[in-house]
């Protein structure tokens, strides 16, 4: 069921209007209204973050898995976080590098203190944590 379109003004400084305009054609926007409505999702996605909602989400790590133990410090992290692991993908880049990409969901408190201990094992060189709503309570 689709939700019923409402109309609003907005007012805002002429530069201001100018320089978003530019902005939302460079992006491919077709409209001011898509790329308000992102806006307005996006800061609804922030506030889930920090109320704690279930999220979802990937983590990135590049790693040496050269580096003595990683693997099992990694494996070992992952296991003892179970419920926020949904599944994993292991890339061989090279002789030396790794990336693993983590499919992840639940609080987003707990995801990004997930992530921060991931990417502070010795011999993980990057780490990243993207993630957005469950969309459940996105419109």
């Amino acid at each position: 069921m689709m939700s019923r379109l409402v109309r609003f003004g907005v007012s805002m400084e002429e530069e201001l209007l100018a320089r978003f305009d530019a902005l939302i054609r460079e992006l491919g926007y077709a409209n001011r209204s898509e790329a308000l409505r992102d806006l307005v999702r996006e800061r609804l996605v922030q506030k889930e973050w920090r109320e704690g909602e279930e999220v979802v989400g990937v983590i990135i790590l590049l790693y040496d898995h050269r580096k003595r133990e990683l693997s099992d410090e990694l494996v070992e992290l992952q296991h003892h976080h179970h419920h926020l692991v949904i599944a994993t993908l292991h890339v061989h880049l090279d002789e030396a590098n790794c990336l693993e990409i983590l499919a992840v969901r639940g609080p987003g408190t707990e995801l990004q203190r997930l992530a921060e201990n991931l990417r502070s094992l010795k011999g993980v060189k990057h780490g990243q944590l993207a993630a957005t709503s469950t969309g459940k309570r996105l419109p």
